[in-house]
């Protein structure tokens, strides 16, 4: 995938790995929904954080990143880092174990605290990309908060994926969450950034990624 003259490979679990910077990136972890639905009396199975968790230390494993950045909404509300258990702390040390780990702010946890590992930033700009929570729309911008996903036809039946939203010039990442939703690619608030229904929806199949033109998906 090519953002702003960077490429960038992209990974199946919704993931980006900038080889030239030895950096990954993911958005939207959404770590301890679950227990923040229990809470409200929604129960649900309590394993989203160490399934999320789980597939990181994959795509980790895979990349081995000398760089991590994590583009906002990593918890699910703002008290949600002091829900975790211990061994999902002591996964997430690990994880950070010899890399540098940026957590970005999002709108669902904008004020991390500091004992997380790692450090805190509202946004990031290596080179000509900027990495932030919520698209704004500019060039050379990787975001994420909207969690695309597409529907597309094959085979004679319907698939509903998460995709990335990509033009060349600026993506939004799919949520990398066990438990997160998403939103059509075809709602107007990705026509709003891309300004053009000629972006291209990234759809994260089974064994590779399928680029689709967004005006294709329904």
């Amino acid at each position: 995938m090519i953002i702003a003259g960077v490429s960038l490979v992209a990974d199946l679990h919704g993931a980006l790995f900038w080889e030239d910077q030895s950096l990954l990136v993911v958005s939207d972890l959404h770590l301890e929904k679950g227990s923040s639905f229990a809470a409200r009396g929604v129960l649900l199975p309590p394993y989203d954080t160490i399934a999320t968790l789980s597939r990181l230390a994959a795509v980790i494993a895979r990349h081995d990143p000398r760089m991590v950045i994590a583009l906002g909404d990593s918890f699910h509300d703002r008290t949600a880092h002091e829900r975790l258990s211990s061994p999902d702390r002591a996964a997430i040390a690990a994880l950070q174990a010899r890399r540098d780990w940026i957590w970005i702010c999002g709108n669902h946890d904008p004020a991390l605290p500091s004992d997380l590992g790692g450090v805190v930033a509202s946004e990031v700009a290596i080179g000509p990309i900027s990495f932030r929570h919520e698209p704004t729309g500019a060039a050379g911008e990787i975001a994420g908060h909207l969690h695309p996903k597409a529907r597309v036809s094959t085979r004679g039946r319907s698939m509903e994926r998460r995709c990335f939203a990509c033009d060349g010039e600026r993506a939004v990442m799919p949520a990398f969450g066990a438990y997160t939703g998403g939103l059509s690619i075809r709602d107007a608030a990705f026509a709003k950034i891309f300004g053009t229904p000629g972006f291209m929806a990234h759809v994260l199949g089974d064994t590779r990624l399928h680029s689709i033109a967004a005006s294709r998906c329904y």
